[in-house]
């Protein structure tokens, strides 16, 4: 249950309160839960129903793809996986299975540019299978330019004190969630402006 007044919101669980804001009335997502609004003006409490927004970020590979899936506000990257296979089908059905087990409602797929910024095959393959994931799930596909989240995704790994054979294991999931924090930062600010 979240409870919500002008000086304090905060989410209530069985666990703890979290607080997450002194800014006024405002709704918010939060996934499965009921989302109470108090006006202490007006001493007065009222439900509102907000389906969550949650998105994943593929980083389709040829043998690995990374997934992350964003937390139900949309505003953090949260889950990531690895899908481990050379075959697109299995993919795609690996995809739908995580879109139905968590709640995607939009999907953002790494988009391959060469450094110059032109299309090479990597991208060609990464907007064909954009089409396939659209006719799949019937969710929106966002190609996102998707240039050096592997390299950085390597060095965070590395500075981390992972060798190479346990980075090979993540680094896919790591560059998904650098492509989700990108995207889910630009749709802030486009927000904000």
């Amino acid at each position: 249950m979240a409870i919500v007044h002008r000086n304090f919101m905060a989410i209530f669980t069985n666990e703890a309160v979290f607080p997450l804001g002194f800014d006024g009335i405002r709704p918010f997502s939060v996934a499965g839960r009921r989302v109470f609004v108090y006006d202490r003006g007006e001493r007065r409490i009222t439900l509102q129903e907000d389906t969550p927004m949650k998105i994943m970020a593929i980083d389709y590979g040829d043998a690995h793809t990374g997934i992350a899936i964003s937390d139900p506000t949309g505003t953090l990257a949260g889950f990531s996986t690895v899908i481990n296979s050379r075959k697109a089908d299995i993919v795609v059905e690996e995809i739908v299975r995580l879109i139905a087990g968590h709640g995607v409602t939009e999907l953002v797929l790494g988009y391959p540019k060469n450094m110059d910024g032109t299309l090479g095959p990597r991208a060609e393959k990464a907007a064909a299978f954009a089409e396939t994931l659209r006719a799949a799930t019937g969710l929106s596909v966002t190609l996102w330019d998707e240039r050096r989240t592997t390299i950085d995704a390597h060095n965070i790994l590395f500075s981390n004190g992972k060798n190479a054979k346990k980075r090979k294991k993540t680094v896919d999931a790591v560059a998904a969630a650098l492509m989700l924090e990108g995207y889910l930062t630009r749709r802030r600010l486009e927000a904000q402006s």
